[in-house]
């Protein structure tokens, strides 16, 4: 039998139980609930469902269960609904919601409240809408009066609440009254340095050694010193003892931003040295371009990039004060810029053959070099240490004791993996 929703509900009595007596496949479609709900409606309405017997009303609901695919309880709710409604439709999803107490009025006047006293606790705003209904009188608080404090919290993050009593302020920026921030001028004279730090990588969470790096704006003269923290307990003995390596007066410590340097320890010690204190400017790359290119240059190409513990930072130190410092300033040149100005007015800067020179020989060629010299130095001193050996001597030195020093490092490393102690 072919059943087509165009006629199926002209189906007689006859014909419905006929229908139900086959035992052949059903195949029923139907775009949308919507489309199926109609028809179910005006079958009832045709078969005059309402007015039929028991038994027929049975049959028809056996007859609607059969050629839809629809379940007997399911119908009975559908046909509840056509005796109770008249239609058969699909109820709309509506979400279960908790009814409302408080009004939008009622968040209006929460968020007047806290504009006026500037936000205060949710107690003590709780205590003041009670004292305005129950004290003063005013009739609009005699919700609010008995809100608890949870809810009052929760009314402050509704989207209304925020809307009202929303609170826009410009970002302060916090201002540490360290340092001058600004670039060092030497105006051609030693003693103002660059200053940055160097990590040696980490290995398994723990942290490596800390290179500290420091160099002369004008010549150049460089020292470096090693910390396995960076703090004020490992960073200010070594500091110290580095800015003693300088043989003139040290007249500025420049550096980024970074904690390690701006803290109140480290402007107390340059204060005690009578040393003035610069640190970097927000969006200006070149303040401290000169010791971060010697971070790749000198320490990065020496000392590599893999980790070292923290243990053997005093090692470190120790070989940078007795091999490598005297190498790269008495025996390592270095490229000094000659500057000047193109057609369009750009500085232009050139290394000329000439300008190259050691640091010593940059320091002992500024005009009256003796003036910057510390109290107990000379240039006889430096020319010892100087003429002492040859420049490709020291390096090979210098590098036979950084061979020692890294394979010293190298060798404790599977100790210090599987967690063991000398």
């Amino acid at each position: 039998m072919h059943i087509r929703m165009q006629n199926a509900e002209t189906l007689t009595q006859e014909q419905i139980q006929e229908f139900l007596k086959g035992s052949q496949a059903i195949e029923f479609t139907a775009r949308n609930r919507g489309e199926l709900y109609g028809f179910v409606q005006r079958v009832l309405i045709a078969q005059e469902y309402a007015a039929q017997s028991k038994k027929q009303r049975g049959r028809i609901r056996a007859w609607l269960s059969k050629l839809t695919g629809r379940s007997l309880p399911q119908l009975s709710r559908l046909i509840r609904q056509y005796r109770e409604d008249g239609v058969v439709e699909a109820v709309a999803y509506r979400r279960r919601r908790f009814p409302t107490k408080y009004t939008a009025r009622d968040i209006e006047l929460l968020a007047a409240v806290d504009r006026a006293h500037e936000w205060l606790s949710g107690p003590a705003t709780v205590h003041i809408l009670k004292r305005e209904y129950a004290q003063f009188g005013k009739a609009e608080h005699a919700r609010l009066a008995q809100i608890s404090v949870a809810h009052l919290y929760n009314l402050r993050r509704s989207a209304h609440y925020r809307k009202l009593a929303a609170k826009w302020e410009p970002t302060k920026p916090s201002t540490i009254a360290i340092g001058e921030r600004r670039r060092p001028d030497p105006q051609g004279r030693p003693g103002f340095l660059r200053v940055d730090t160097v990590h040696q990588g980490d290995w398994e969470g723990a942290k490596g050694v800390y290179h500290i790096n420091a160099v002369d704006a004008v010549t150049q003269w460089q020292v470096v010193g090693c910390v396995p923290r960076i703090s004020e307990q490992y960073l200010l003995p070594v500091l110290e003892k580095m800015l003693g390596q300088f043989p003139f007066r040290i007249l500025g410590f420049h550096s980024d931003n970074g904690s390690e340097y701006v803290n109140w320890e480290v402007a107390q010690l340059l204060k005690s040295l009578l040393i003035e204190f610069t640190k970097s400017r927000a969006n200006r790359t070149q303040d401290n371009a000169l010791v971060e290119g010697k971070n790749g240059a000198i320490i990065r190409k020496h000392l590599g990039y893999g980790y070292i513990a923290a243990e053997h930072a005093e090692a470190v130190h120790k070989f940078y004060q007795s091999h490598f410092n005297p190498y790269l300033n008495f025996h390592r040149p270095c490229g000094y810029a000659t500057v000047s100005l193109d057609g369009r007015g750009k500085r232009r800067r050139q290394y000329k053959q000439v300008d190259y020179a050691t640091p010593y020989e940059k320091l002992k060629g500024l005009e009256k070099a003796e003036q910057y010299l510390k109290s107990n130095m000379s240039f006889t001193q430096l020319d010892q240490v100087a003429r002492g050996l040859s420049d490709t001597e020291c390096a090979r030195k210098m590098a036979t004791a950084k061979t020692q020093l890294l394979r010293r490092c190298k060798s404790e490393a599977p100790l210090r993996r599987k967690g063991w102690n000398r």
